[in-house]
């Protein structure tokens, strides 16, 4: 087994909470921290005071260590003013989905996303007890300011080489995250579709690759997958899809009850809804989007979904939402997240 997460962070058990773009809240985050894992909050689009205010709010909720979770830019991502055909393209294809909440076609933004620099700027300011990154490695200056104040540094690989070149890069801990896991395949050495490594077959390469605690995620939903990541030799599980069943995340009741009805062969691996490959619920935006095979590239394509999602989200039409779920929703028995994490770490001792 890998170093110890919980000395490193000063938690009492190996349990970490997904970071959820758009749909954490304070509530979970708090209440898992409270239990002695790892709360996590994605941070995902957040602008610099929306950061600040959060992490007040977590910190407010909750005295134990708690993480957030920051994605890097990546150097070809599409700007407003170099989309302008894609953008087009890809709004006019959405259009039947805009027309069934009633709402107009939405014009291009100034930006799609705030600046990295100045995200990672303001969660160096509130200084959370640690900070996770998806899509790469964290530039030797950002590790160097977080350490300096106190901060751990987590990365995310979905290949053994990618986590090598995390510990390289200076991060603390590895996420290992299986291709069973729900949302984003954040790879970033080769394609997302060329690394599609299930947990089984990953974490115990991650583990033999690396010197720091790796955290297993993928398909992990109850105590027989914590006690098997453990077995593998991480020294912790991160658990997303079950905890996004809870009620204490915040999805909508729709996507709640997909998770619940969803077997494992029934998640699809889409670029539709931002862009990037991401596991998740096949429903009415999806295939709408993919029939008209005019998918924009992230972050034009997230930005254009997310401007119908809001109205969604407030309808609870899950047809219109990124219902993001892992192969293991059927074994999200727990709507309590309290009781779920109970299950959890039932699996610590097996």
């Amino acid at each position: 087994m890998t170093g110890d997460l919980r000395s490193l962070l000063g938690i009492d058990v190996p349990i970490v909470l997904g970071a959820f773009g758009g749909l954490s809240s304070v509530e979970l985050t708090g209440l898992v921290s409270d239990r002695g894992g790892l709360g996590s909050y994605g941070l995902y689009g957040y602008t610099p005071e929306r950061i600040t205010d959060t992490i007040d709010a977590l910190r407010h909720r909750t005295d134990r260590p708690f993480a957030v979770n920051l994605w890097l830019p990546l150097p070809d991502e599409p700007g407003p003013d170099d989309s302008d055909a894609e953008f087009l393209t890809a709004r006019t294809s959405m259009e039947p989905l805009f027309a069934s909440l009633g709402l107009e076609l939405p014009a291009p933004p100034p930006r799609y996303l705030p600046p990295f620099a100045e995200q990672i700027d303001a969660v160096l300011a509130a200084a959370p007890a640690a900070v996770s990154f998806v899509y790469g490695v964290p530039s030797a200056e950002v590790v160097a300011a977080a350490h300096q104040t106190g901060i751990v540094v987590i990365g995310t690989a979905t290949t053994p080489d990618e986590a090598a070149a995390l510990e390289k890069g200076g991060v603390d801990a590895v996420i290992a995250s299986g291709a069973e896991a729900a949302g984003h395949r954040v790879s970033f050495i080769n394609a997302a579709e060329d690394s599609l490594i299930g947990t089984f077959a990953l974490v115990p390469q991650v583990v033999d690759a690396v010197t720091v605690p790796v955290i297993a995620a993928g398909g992990i939903a109850d105590r027989r997958g914590v006690a098997a990541a453990l077995a593998l030799g991480a020294s912790a599980v991160q658990v997303g899809t079950a905890f996004l069943r809870t009620r204490q995340s915040a999805a909508t009741d729709a996507h709640r009850d997909a998770i619940a009805a969803t077997p494992a062969q029934g998640t699809v691996l889409t670029r539709a809804m931002s862009g990037r490959l991401a596991r998740g619920i096949p429903n009415t935006a999806i295939r709408t989007i993919h029939a008209a095979a005019q998918i924009a590239p992230f972050p034009v394509q997230n930005w254009l979904t997310g401007q119908f999602r809001t109205e969604a989200a407030r309808r609870n039409d899950g047809d219109l939402l990124s219902l993001w779920a892992g192969q293991a929703g059927q074994l999200a028995y727990h709507l309590d997240a309290d009781n779920l994490f109970t299950e959890l770490a039932h699996g610590l001792s097996r």
